[in-house]
């Protein structure tokens, strides 16, 4: 029998833009590859479809288990169906006289002086109440109505609704009714049922609610992913997916909840025992992709070492009661969009992603971080991956972003009669969207480190992410840092 040490083994990060992997040959040497998350020309899924480059398999070809002794994976699929909203349908269920509860819920203003306010869209579509109460300590107030819950129930089936979130008046402490409401659920149809006293036993209805309704709304998306991989990899192979805290669970698992975090959680592991094995304590993670910029601060001194987790978040406009890692997120990465509105640069939040992706993907899509990184030399064309074209072949499109910011400063120049406008050269406005770009990462990184007491001078920047290495030294000069620290397998970490 082969044992795992005579195995590959797969480490996995699927980000907005790219899929990075790590393989392990059976020799115990590393190799790694990139390659575009969203690519349905040349493959369905770009985990499954690296695996097979390694192993020297034809497209769609089944994975040989029995050369592979584990697939351990990070993933922004939950995070990115949050972002878009395109969970699973999912109907609310909750007790009587609380139906506007989580829309309403702490009516915390974070921008007290706006005059219109936008609430972030829901995540359920109906909300069923349903006839029962318990009291703090257990009695029954109000005994619970079966008969008109399946009829609300069965309705909402009816449109098509296969996703449920249970959560009642202290469920958290006496279960029996969400328990009872689950079974029926399942009864009727539903193939995902999360209840508050599974999900989040805890007190405070709206904390407890709105992360089962996260559970119910991801889950789904989740389980038809993992699904497929636990399909092409068959049953021998173990499949582990890191969680939003930064621990490793198995498939069968992983639930919504935790998954918000999945991918970046693993890039704050990774930074720091790199940065442990090379010396340094006290560190500020930055780790820049295709689409985002997430940001953390470890010190090794305090708290023995522990990892800097919160308990309580908001993601996409969404409360979470979970365990996370402590990291800060912000639009910017290498495939940000690029804009001038005729008064001022500006990057992002909208992202060009895996597709279109930058205008240099040869995609048709937008200008962005990575062209003006291209337009400033950069990046090398000769040494970023080949994977754009037609055949997925070709390397980076460096004539169209020259031409594309060729033409923005044609029309920056014809706005306004100031002469410092039309005298800026294309090499200028490349700079230019950058310098904003430094500064929303800049600034990220103040609120985890600065705003918190600590003193950026004394840390050090561990810097990774395949966009990472281009902005190191830039953003350690605006943050007064100076020390950095960029691992072999930085674009991997």
């Amino acid at each position: 029998m082969t044992g795992a040490a005579e195995k590959w083994q797969f480490w996995i990060d699927r980000g907005g833009t790219f899929t990075d992997i790590v393989a392990r040959r059976p020799d115990g040497t590393l190799a790694s590859a990139k390659l575009l998350s969203d690519n349905p020309q040349h493959y369905d899924d770009a985990a499954l479809a690296g695996i097979r480059r390694f192993l020297g398999l034809a497209a769609g070809a089944p994975l040989p288990a029995g050369r592979i002794a584990a697939i351990k994976m990070g993933t922004t699929v939950a995070t990115n169906a949050l972002l878009e909203r395109h969970g699973e349908r999912c109907v609310l269920v909750i007790t009587r006289g609380f139906a506007d509860a989580l829309r309403i819920a702490t009516q915390n203003r974070p921008r007290l002086f706006d005059l219109d306010i936008r609430l972030p869209s829901l995540l359920y579509e109906r909300v069923i109440e349903v006839d029962e109460r318990l009291a703090a300590d257990g009695v029954v107030l109000r005994p619970l109505d079966l008969a008109a819950a399946r009829r609300g129930l069965q309705a909402a089936y009816d449109t098509g609704i296969r996703a449920a979130a249970i959560v009642l008046m202290h469920g958290y402490a006496w279960p029996d009714h969400e328990q009872a409401l689950a079974g029926l659920c399942r009864d009727i149809g539903f193939t995902q049922v999360s209840t508050g006293h599974q999900v989040s036993p805890l007190m405070k209805l709206v904390g407890r609610g709105d992360t089962t309704v996260v559970d119910a709304y991801l889950s789904p998306l989740l389980r038809r992913y993992i699904d497929r991989l636990s399909r092409a990899a068959g049953a021998s192979v173990r499949l582990l997916f890191m969680q939003s805290n930064g621990g490793l669970t198995e498939a069968h698992h992983f639930q919504g909840k935790n998954a918000i975090l999945s991918g970046p959680a693993g890039g704050v592991i990774g930074a720091i025992r790199t940065a442990a094995r090379a010396g340094f304590e006290k560190i500020i993670g930055f780790d820049m992709g295709g689409t985002s910029t997430d940001v953390c601060h470890y010190n090794a001194a305090r708290n023995n070492g522990e990892l800097e987790r919160v308990f309580e978040s908001r993601v996409a406009g969404v409360r979470l009661r979970a365990p996370m890692m402590h990291i800060h997120t912000v639009a910017a990465g290498g495939g940000s969009i690029l804009s001038f509105d005729g008064a001022r640069f500006r990057v992002g939040p909208a992202s060009a992603g895996a597709r279109p992706g930058p205008l240099a993907y040869r995609a048709g899509g937008p200008l962005t971080v990575t062209d003006a990184n291209l337009l400033l030399g950069r990046i090398d064309p000769a040494s970023f991956p080949a994977v754009f074209g037609p055949e997925g072949d070709q390397p980076l499109d460096a004539g169209a972003v020259t031409e594309a910011f060729d033409e923005l400063a044609r029309q920056i120049g014809q706005i306004g009669p100031q002469a410092s406008q039309a005298a800026r050269t294309p090499a200028e406005i490349a700079d230019g969207f950058l310098a904003v770009a430094i500064e929303n990462m800049a600034r990220a990184i103040k609120k985890i480190s600065v705003q918190r007491g600590h003193d950026l001078a004394e840390h050090t920047l561990v810097c990774f992410g395949g966009a990472g290495g281009q902005h190191a030294c830039r953003l350690a000069d605006a943050l007064g840092m100076s020390r950095i620290m960029i691992h072999p397998l930085a674009g991997v970490l």
